[in-house]
């Protein structure tokens, strides 16, 4: 052969190649497509409480009460880690359903009750907040997301973190 007509060869015998590939990895992705539905609902599928259309009946929801909104944790070292569990009680007629709580950094995590909280019955969110590179006055809010009108509630955890060499000053 030719080298203009060895070129030409390879281009075309690259080309089907080429076609071949993009066809396998076309089919691959539309079988792995499924259409994978569920009759379950869960809570995070709640955003908005049920009177965003202003229709509702503001009595018939759910109400929550903390039994504490603020935790003063008092003065920790510097690297500890201090947790706090904040209890509540659905004080209204619905199911109170927790879609979010998220603190306002990455330092505390907060881990709400996952069920549905009936009326009358108690739930808890579990915070823990890491002290590790924090120093000073601390003062970190929760956002709890419900079902609730108003829909966001805040809960506050607050204290003092000293530094390793603060603590053996004031021994």
């Amino acid at each position: 052969m030719y080298k203009p007509q060895l070129v030409l060869y390879l281009r075309q015998l690259l080309l089907k190649k080429m076609k071949r590939i993009f066809l396998a990895f076309g089919l691959c992705t539309l079988l792995s497509c499924q259409n994978q539905t569920s009759d379950k609902v869960d809570g995070s599928v709640v955003h908005f409480s049920e009177t965003a259309n202003g229709n509702a009946d503001k009595s018939d929801l759910p109400v929550i009460r903390f039994e504490e909104g603020t935790y003063d944790f008092g003065k920790i070292i510097q690297g500890e880690k201090v947790s706090h569990t904040f209890h509540f009680t659905n004080q209204g007629k619905s199911n109170l359903i927790i879609t979010s709580a998220k603190a306002s950094c990455g330092c505390t995590v907060a881990e709400p009750t996952r069920d549905p909280v009936k009326p009358g019955e108690k739930g808890v969110i579990d915070v823990v907040f890491d002290s590790n590179g924090k120093s000073g006055m601390i003062n970190k809010s929760i956002s709890v997301v419900t079902n609730c009108e108003p829909n966001t509630t805040f809960i506050t955890i607050t204290g003092t973190v000293i530094t390793p060499d603060d603590s053996k000053e004031e021994k």
